[in-house]
């Protein structure tokens, strides 16, 4: 796991997330903008995956477990897909809230995914 990833990734989610919160307690629903920015997390998660492997491929392994590892991975780059087929679904500002908590969740993860490769908390 590379260090500037995995802070971008945190920072995006977080930003991302918090702000779709926002957006829908405000009473906006999904449009376009709006899943743009999880589209965009999505990207950089799927970065994140792509340097993950090459660097299993060469070896890296992590202090915990690389399957686990890899399936927080997997799980977090399906997470805002999930959500944005459910706003998508029902639009509405709770939809907003939802693609923001899912982005948020992903914040999560990636902290979990720090401690599984590192075997250590990064705060």
């Amino acid at each position: 796991m590379v260090e500037w990833l995995f802070v971008l990734a945190l920072g995006l989610s977080c930003l991302i997330g918090l702000s779709l919160v926002l957006a829908g307690l405000i009473g906006r629903a999904p449009n376009g903008y709006l899943i743009l920015w999880l589209a965009s997390l999505v990207v950089v998660l799927l970065v994140q995956a792509a340097v993950a492997v090459g660097m299993a491929l060469v070896g890296a392994r992590a202090s915990v477990s690389t399957l686990e590892f890899f399936g927080y991975l997997i799980v977090a780059i399906l997470i805002p897909p999930g959500s944005v087929v459910w706003a998508l679904a029902e639009k509405n500002k709770w939809s907003t809230v939802i693609m923001g908590f899912s982005a948020l969740t992903v914040a999560v993860m990636q902290l979990r995914m720090w401690q599984i490769w590192f075997g250590e908390t990064y705060f």
